[in-house]
């Protein structure tokens, strides 16, 4: 089957991407609220993308309601901090449930059973429960398309790992178990794909 994006609605061509770039990694995002408490909402459009500096991009649309900016993005811009933490299997509902498009400035914390806990890598607290948690300002932000979607990149200033997922290898080098991180990755629809079994293939000189 050859698929001919020409003329296809934007939505057609969403439903297309997120069954075939897959599996996808999922940014699990804290941002603050204008009152205090904290937003929190999963963004499967997202990768590092330099080491030098430490970015990573998310890309975040509009509210499917009114097409107004999601608080992500509106909290990013006011805040400049966010915090980015990837979820593992057990923890799929609580993510999907934070998925809930919600009235503007309403947390989706009032939801979910997931306690926070402060840590010296930012102001703002992260997921006690998560394994990995990276602290993030913002870098630059960038509308493109027609929606527009807004690109947020934010500067990674320090990583939370929980214990039982590093090591260090034979060269001393911090290593991470990706089998202990155990992360959720976004398919198409409603799937998501939990973590596998590790391929090793040696990179050639």
């Amino acid at each position: 089957m050859q698929i001919d994006f020409e003329g296809m609605a934007p939505q057609d061509i969403y439903h297309i991407l997120t069954q075939t770039v897959i599996p996808r990694p999922i940014a699990w995002v804290l941002t603050e609220n204008p009152d205090g408490d904290y937003n929190l909402a999963p963004y499967s459009f997202f990768t590092v993308v330099t080491s030098n500096p430490p970015l990573l991009m998310i890309s975040i649309g509009r509210k499917p309601t009114d097409g107004a900016f999601k608080d992500t993005r509106v909290n990013i811009e006011r805040g400049k901090e966010f915090v980015v933490h990837i979820g593992h299997r057990e923890m799929a509902a609580a993510m999907t449930e934070t998925a809930r498009t919600l009235p503007h400035g309403e947390s989706e914390l009032k939801n979910v059973d997931l306690p926070l806990t402060a840590w010296e890598a930012s102001r703002l607290p992260r997921l006690a429960d998560c394994r990995i948690a990276l602290a993030c300002e913002l870098y630059e932000i960038k509308e493109i398309g027609e929606g527009p979607q807004t690109l947020v990149f934010g500067k990674i200033n320090g990583i939370y790992a929980a214990d039982e997922v590093t090591t260090e290898d034979d060269k001393g080098r911090l290593r991470f178990d990706g089998a202990a991180i155990d992360p959720l990755g976004r398919l198409g629809g409603s799937e998501y794909v939990t973590f596998g079994d590790v391929v090793k293939i040696p990179r050639p000189a």
